[in-house]
């Protein structure tokens, strides 16, 4: 006589449940409770099975689940090539949690079909939050935009062609296009990928803009002229670039479940020993970036009981590697919450791992920063993380406050959890790129040319086919 089975059920909710929600990677949620209606911790990967089928047809599907281990489980699949219909079912032990199979209708297309629909019928589909403060905040500083001017003065003033790197972009009839200046100017395979895979689901705004491919945010406030309107994917107190989101969340929302294994849903699935396993210490790793992080390694050093901060590489102050140094080996990013409290403190600019660290296991104590990210003015001290003084001198201090204070940790820690979920999946990625793009446009004088000298930046090759249907019929009658 085997044990008699929890008596369990299964929510299952979310954007990727619509097959017309198109990203790289679809995902839904499901939550699993017991008969009084409590999340069920005991559910695991191994106990909890999910499938993804094609309902009447044979439909290449790639499913990875993912076990927050509170009762909430991440599904999220890839499409290789388009489906008409598909079906997922979930069971516990064999036995099926739904009473039936959830449809999802489709047709759902593969991530390189190009099958662009409206502006407004995409936003409901990928489920767009409304327009960020941030979006309005960063376009409010230029009235009215003509680029032909705008191109001129960012040549005159920024023809540093060893330390400035920018493109100049245009996207008109849904084909990019665009002319680099500078000598570093690889980062440019961010901004097309992104625009590409929009251009392939949405019909974009026609626009003409300059990208910066630096770290560091270009124009000024200070400056006494007319401001240069540059895209950055960092925004600082002192300058009035227009912040998108950073080239590393935007490359992980491209290649989830492709070539980059860090996205804020897989740290969520891979967050190390439940919090009372956890090491009641920080911990740190990174490169030599900014002088902060030197004096973050001697804290550690005088005070390894409460810190543990290690640099893996030697760049900026190569000559003070004998007090820093050794270097230590890299550590997986996964493996950062075996320790309760993870220190983000500012690279050359804002450390891109912030969005990982929220979505993780531990607490974050964030160093306070001139630099931000496009989600910054959404995130409260004290609510999402722990703030921490630019120069550190409280760290220790605030380090000990959370160890006497575990359960309030805890609880921003789950804040945190929540914030990632709420405001940073890759359709929060593709939404606020879109929307950046469509509030830009409005504020450009003059209507978008392709220039002498552009080259086209083409759409990848699609090996399977992919019929749009009326959607596509409708787009070539306009």
């Amino acid at each position: 006589y085997g044990r008699p089975q929890p008596q369990v059920s299964a929510r299952l909710y979310g954007p990727g449940l619509r097959g017309d929600f198109n990203l790289p990677a679809r995902y839904f949620f499901v939550l699993v409770v017991d008969a009084s209606g409590n999340n069920f911790t005991a559910a695991t990967s191994t106990n909890l099975s999910v499938s993804i089928t094609g309902t009447n047809s044979h439909c290449s599907i790639w499913t990875q689940v993912l076990n927050r281990r509170d009762g909430l489980f991440i599904v999220r699949y890839k499409l290789f090539r388009s489906c008409p219909e598909a079906q997922v079912e979930v069971s516990f032990n064999g036995s099926p949690l739904t009473e039936a199979p959830v449809l999802i209708k489709g047709p759902l297309h593969h991530d390189a079909c190009s099958c662009p629909v409206s502006f407004d019928k995409w936003l409901l589909q990928t489920k767009c939050p409304v327009v960020d403060p941030q979006i309005l905040k960063d376009l409010a500083w230029f009235e009215e935009i003509d680029m032909k001017k705008m191109l001129r003065e960012a040549l005159r003033r920024f023809d540093r062609p060893g330390s400035v790197s920018f493109c100049h972009y245009a996207v008109v009839k849904n084909q990019v296009y665009r002319k680099c200046y500078g000598q570093h100017v690889g980062f440019n395979m961010f901004m097309d990928q992104i625009l590409l895979s929009l251009a392939r689901k949405v019909r974009l705004p026609d626009i003409e803009m300059l990208v910066n491919l630096g770290d560091w945010p270009l124009e000024q406030r200070s400056h006494s002229g007319v401001h240069i309107p540059f895209f950055s994917w960092c925004g600082s107190k002192s300058s009035t670039d227009i912040v998108m989101p950073t080239y590393d969340i935007t490359e992980s929302s491209l290649e989830m479940m492709g070539r980059v294994t860090l996205d804020v849903l897989s740290v969520q699935g891979n967050s190390g020993p439940a919090w009372k396993e956890k090491r009641p210490c920080g911990f740190w790793r990174g490169r030599d970036s900014c002088p902060e992080r030197l004096d973050l390694v001697a804290l550690s050093r005088r005070h390894p009981d409460l810190l543990n901060a290690s640099l893996t590489n030697f760049f900026f102050f190569r000559d003070k590697m004998d007090i820093y140094g050794p270097q230590t080996s890299h550590v997986s990013f996964f493996d950062f919450f075996e320790y309760k409290y993870q220190i983000n403190v500012d690279g050359t600019v804002a450390a891109y791992r912030l969005p990982y660290l929220l979505a993780g296991s531990g607490l974050v104590l964030k160093q306070e920063s001139e630099y931000y990210e496009h989600f910054y003015s959404r995130i409260s001290p004290m609510v999402h993380y722990v703030p921490v003084q630019h120069n550190l001198t409280d760290l220790i201090e605030k380090l000990t406050w959370a160890r006497g204070h575990d359960d309030i940790a805890q609880g921003i820690v789950k804040e945190a959890q929540q914030f990632a979920l709420d405001h940073l999946l890759p359709h929060h990625v593709f939404c606020y790129h879109a929307q950046l793009f469509h509030e830009y446009s409005l504020k450009l004088k003059r209507r978008v040319q392709v220039s002498e000298g552009m080259e086209h930046v083409a759409q990848p090759h699609d090996k399977h086919s992919c019929d749009c249907g009326d959607q596509q019929r409708t787009h070539n009658e306009l």
